[in-house]
């Protein structure tokens, strides 16, 4: 035991409401709650790692026909985009992983959390804070009339992309080595998203967007700059990794970047390999609070969306990240921001 024990972690992104979706299961409810031999996410799970809430990702999946998996297991120098997704086929996905979002608070397993107080209220009583979040607007059509809908629903939290061109942007391939500079900007589209997201204080989530596409949102958007699962490209040369110029754009504007569990994100070599040590996560975070301050790191594992180091191997696990910070001579108070106060400072100022 150590006086790290009890730190709460609110963490940034998560795919669990996609793990679920997939599962094909009529009770989603009892997956949760009871818990599941697979996946990196579940109430008991939670619990024993001290997760106290996140970001809970919609994240529209390829469609079966076109045969390519989310994520491709192995880096490449000359990786393509993945083709778009048909708006209709983003819908029916988004709109079921909303439902079982739903589902899950209506059960009593987490609370959805329509702004920074309700994350703090569900926090004290115990309950997951899930903010719902969407990873790629697909669903989203270009005159805007589904975000309105989605934010009456309690959409709170948004990454325009995904890695693939969309109404709106451009994402990142899962190219490396690679900087992030891609491919074009915002479309008008795009653009006119990033303005309502600020009328409507929805978050804007810049991972996964290209490097034109963050230049755009830097100059529209009068919100905090938030990249909510990614690391430093200086350390891994991934395309999905922020640029010294980007952590400056983001430090700048009173942001903060979640730290990407994901191996193949966060190794020199860019592979996906589960034997990847609690080390290279923690010279992340170290490089992180010299690009950002302490006030601009948190934690965004990509659990249940990512292949990631087997010595956390799920939620249970995260109390060993934290007692490696803490080894690392981190004080208690600086833990508490990475692991969940920075968060809600930035919900505050960007949510409300």
């Amino acid at each position: 035991m150590t006086d790290t024990d009890l730190i709460p972690v609110f963490d940034g992104h998560n795919d669990t409401l996609l793990r679920l979706y997939q599962s094909k299961e009529a009770d989603v409810e009892k997956l949760f709650i009871e818990g599941t031999p697979g996946g990196h996410i579940d109430l008991p799970r939670a619990r024993k790692g001290g997760f106290a809430g996140g970001m809970f990702a919609i994240f529209p999946p390829p469609v079966e026909k076109s045969k390519r998996s989310a994520v491709p297991p192995a880096p490449s120098d000359n990786e393509p985009l993945p083709p778009e997704l048909p708006q209709a086929d983003a819908i029916t996905s988004t709109i079921g992983m909303a439902s079982i979002l739903f589902r899950l608070e209506r059960a009593g397993a987490l609370t959805v959390c329509r702004s920074a107080g309700d994350v703090r209220d569900a926090m004290a009583k115990g309950s997951i804070a899930a903010v719902f979040h969407i990873e790629g607007v697909e669903a989203i059509d270009p005159e805007l009339a589904m975000l309105d809908v989605l934010h009456a629903a309690g959409l709170r939290s948004l990454g325009i992309v995904w890695s693939r061109p969309n109404a709106f942007g451009n994402g990142v391939p899962f190219r490396f080595p690679s900087s992030p500079d891609t491919g074009p900007g915002l479309t008008d589209a795009g653009k006119a998203l990033v303005q309502a997201c600020n009328k409507l204080r929805i978050m804007i989530d810049l991972s996964h967007l290209n490097e034109k596409g963050f230049r755009d949102v830097a100059a529209l958007s009068d919100a905090p700059l938030v990249a909510t699962h990614s690391n430093v490209h200086a350390i891994c040369g991934h395309s999905r990794n922020l640029t010294d110029w980007q952590l400056g754009a983001i430090r700048e504007s009173g942001g903060m970047v979640g730290l990407n569990f994901a191996t193949g994100f966060l190794r020199e070599d860019g592979r996906m390999n589960a034997d990847t040590s609690l080390d290279i996560m923690v010279r992340h975070i170290d490089s992180l609070l010299q690009a950002l301050g302490e006030d601009g790191v948190g934690l965004g594992s990509d659990f249940d969306g990512a292949m990631i180091p087997a010595v956390i191997g799920d939620v249970a696990g995260l109390p060993k990240l934290i007692d490696a910070l803490a080894a690392r001579g981190f004080g208690r108070a600086l833990i508490e921001k990475i692991a969940y106060r920075n968060w809600l400072n930035v919900l505050e100022r960007t949510i409300g």
